[in-house]
């Protein structure tokens, strides 16, 4: 049966799709063009006219991995609820025991991109607007009276931090803590940002309703 033609866009799509499935099993390293090429049925020079070095290949699939997640994440930002509800889905998501990106792939791409120019700053790049997304609603919960944090960029800056930290942690190591463990200091990262006891994060409190300082406010 012959192949469907696909238009400029369609193939660029495919082929990014097949890479990242061959990163996540061979790793940044060990992936050839041919391992793509392969799993797709086209030759190595098909997939060289798109992406002309494995390098742009590499690069372009983790953005194209990561750009769905970023939407993804921006669309249970958007949700029609408060700012502690919106923060703890999207922190949630995130955690290492979500359903966010694979975290083989973004591990493979940190540990590339120390390598590769092109890498770094795309990760660099995608890493920034993860932040800024997650820092947007904190100030947007603040100015509404949620709960109180002074400085929400740095506010996502540590709680990124704590949850990339554990991701390479339950990705390289086998069951090192329990998926419960992990959710509950999620929890805990989150309601200390946000000024809250656990029990306010979790019952979703309303806003305008008095919480206590929070650790940034002295």
């Amino acid at each position: 049966m012959a192949r469907v033609r696909l238009n400029v866009a369609e193939r660029r799509e495919e082929i990014l799709r097949a890479a990242v499935g061959q990163i996540e099993l061979r790793g940044v390293s060990s992936v050839r063009i041919a391992d793509v090429a392969s799993v797709l049925g086209v030759s190595n020079a098909l997939v060289l006219y798109h992406f002309s070095t494995k390098e742009k290949l590499v690069a372009a699939a983790f953005a194209y991995a990561a750009e769905a997640d970023l939407a993804h994440l921006r669309k249970l930002l958007a949700r029609r609820t408060t700012a502690v509800r919106r923060l703890r889905a999207a922190v949630r998501w995130y955690a290492p025991t979500g359903q966010a990106k694979g975290w083989r792939l973004w591990i493979e791409g940190w540990a590339a991109s120390l390598r590769d120019p092109a890498l770094r700053e795309v990760a660099g790049d995608l890493d920034q607007r993860w932040k800024a997304e997650l820092a947007q609603v904190m100030a947007e919960g603040a100015a509404a009276g949620e709960f109180r944090c002074e400085d929400p960029r740095s506010a996502a800056w540590r709680l990124t931090a704590l949850l990339d930290g554990m991701a390479v942690q339950t990705t390289s190591y086998a069951g090192p803590v329990s998926r419960a463990t992990m959710l509950r200091w999620t929890d805990e990262a989150l309601a200390r940002e946000l000024g809250l006891g656990l029990a306010a994060l979790t019952g979703s409190p309303v806003p305008g309703r008095a919480v206590a300082p929070s650790r940034e406010s002295g």
